[in-house]
Formats: C-alpha cells, sequence, structure tokens
C-alpha cells in the first residue's frame, strides 16, 4: 500500500501494473463499507496485460486513515477528493472505473472536471434519484448516526450477518469472509471512521445526483455502461437508462454477475475495460 496527502487527509491506494505502460492509467471508485481492495482480481488483470491502475481507498467507512475534522464528506465533496488525487499524482486520460455508491461519485466528478477523465466504465451503481436503491435506503438510514452506526453494526462481526442479505449478501454471488472482515472492522473500532462515514451518508441527497444526470450528455469521451444482470438493488433498466444520459454510451450485459461485477466477473470486466483503454476520446 502507498499513501498519499491531500487536503482533506491521508489517502491510502493500491498499484498493479507497469510504470512505464503505453495504455491510458485505470482509477477505481468503489462501494460504501468497501475498500479498494474489491477490484483485486480485476487490477490484476489490468496489470496483466499491461494496463497500470491504481485503487484508492476512499473515505467511506472502511478507510483506515480518518480524515479531516473540516474535509467536506458529501457526494460532491468526496468526488473532489477524487480530482485532487489525481491532480497529485498528475494521473491524465484516466480511465475512471465506478460501482456502487463509487459510480455516483464518478458522475459528480464529470460534473465537477472531467479534464483528467479520457473514459468511464460505470458497473452497477446509483444513479438519477436512485441513491441509493432499496434495500440499501433503509439500510442507510439505520447507519445515519454515530450511535446508530455504532450499534447497528455490531452484527456484521459475525460472517452468517454480513453476508445476508441484510448485510453485503445481494452485492456479489461469493464474498470473501477475510475480505469483507476487513471491511467492516474499521467503522467497528474508531468512531473517526464512523464520524466520516456518517458525514457523508448524512449529505446524500438524491435530488442532487439527479440534477447532475441532466449534466452527463456534456462528458465527450466514450463511455460503457457494463451491468450484472442478476442485481436485485440495481435492475438492467436504471443501466439502460444511465446509458442513454451520456452522448457516446454502450450498454454491455453481464449474465448471472450481481451489483460487484468486479467480483463476480472480473475477467469479463477487464476485457471491457482494456478494450476501452484503446479507445480514444472525442474532441468537441
Amino acid at each position: 500500500m502507498t499513501t498519499i496527502d491531500l487536503p482533506h487527509g491521508t489517502v491510502s491506494y493500491r498499484i498493479a501494473g507497469p510504470a512505464d505502460a503505453a495504455a491510458p492509467p485505470v482509477v477505481f471508485v468503489h462501494a460504501f463499507l468497501v475498500d479498494g481492495s474489491v477490484w483485486s482480481g480485476v487490477a490484476d488483470q489490468l496489470a496483466a496485460r499491461g494496463i497500470r491502475s491504481y485503487s484508492p481507498d476512499w473515505p467511506l467507512g472502511a478507510h483506515r486513515v480518518p480524515v479531516r475534522p473540516d474535509a467536506d464528506q458529501s457526494p460532491r465533496g468526496v468526488a473532489r477528493q477524487i480530482a485532487a488525487f489525481l491532480e497529485a499524482l498528475d494521473l491524465r486520460d484516466v480511465t475512471l472505473v465506478g460501482n456502487d455508491t463509487g459510480g455516483a461519485l464518478c458522475q459528480f466528478l464529470l460534473d465537477i472536471d472531467a479534464s483528467r477523465i479520457g473514459r468511464l466504465v460505470l458497473t452497477n451503481c446509483d444513479a438519477f434519484d436512485t441513491f441509493p436503491p432499496f434495500p440499501y435506503n433503509v439500510i442507510f438510514r439505520l447507519l445515519r448516526g454515530e450511535r446508530l452506526m455504532r450499534i447497528n453494526l455490531q452484527p456484521m462481526r459475525w460472517r452468517a450477518f454480513r453476508h445476508s442479505p441484510l448485510g453485503l449478501g445481494l452485492l456479489a454471488n461469493k464474498l470473501d469472509p477475510g475480505q469483507t472482515k476487513a471491511w467492516i472492522e474499521p467503522s467497528l473500532r474508531s468512531k473517526e471512521i464512523r464520524r466520516d462515514a456518517v458525514r457523508f451518508l448524512q449529505a446524500i441527497d438524491a435530488k442532487e445526483l439527479l440534477d447532475v444526470s441532466t449534466r452527463l450528455k456534456n462528458f465527450a469521451g466514450p463511455v460503457q455502461i457494463v451491468w450484472g444482470t442478476a442485481d436485485r438493488a440495481f435492475k438492467p433498466a436504471l443501466g439502460q437508462r444511465l446509458r442513454r444520459a451520456f452522448r457516446n454510451a454502450t450498454f454491455i450485459e453481464v449474465p448471472g454477475a450481481r451489483t460487484f461485477v468486479h467480483l463476480d466477473a472480473p475477467t469479463a470486466l477487464a476485457d471491457h475495460i482494456g478494450a476501452l483503454s484503446s479507445a480514444q476520446p472525442k474532441q468537441d
């Protein structure tokens, strides 16, 4: 793991792939209560193809270093943190890949500053006023306070609950118990990490993401919407609607995959990212 100090705090991130890669860099944006390790299978496959990728731990509840107390933890604020990461590492013509909550953050980033983004891959994710979808809108309400989160996360200590539909069980066909335990431990152990996560949840406003959707057509680069069709929360119809919001997007179904397409079908997702990485961004 490598770290970098940014205006909002310290970001830990994983790098995979050659430093002298000819292909544009890939940057991943993960979901709430998940860290960058969720992308490892895809990142390793991209590395084998000569593509360099960056998998940061964004401050969404599974990070291990709390942000500064005055950091903007709204979705738009976290998107600015992503922009700061790209600028600090001077990453350009980036292939941005987002999933779940991270897909919403990618949309906010495009709205703020798309100058370093060459192309975009969105897997099953929040869009329009679906932020978040059922049943996660109910679950998130149970976590929108520091005391609430401390109490309601306690059952996640046990694998059976953690991998149930009330935990992370709807997200993938198969979850690794050690990995999911590592995701949940920071918020279980640290009141500062819980504070960061709660501030993010309290700032979620579906109307803001819906407003952003009206400007997604301004992004000129190629977009792939890679959608797991077995997802019970983010339905394929949402992905198709998201495709139509962009000017240059394609919709790709991944049969049998759930929300975390990168866990259920890492090879397929790596194939699509690799193919898109060779595409040149459109110029206005």
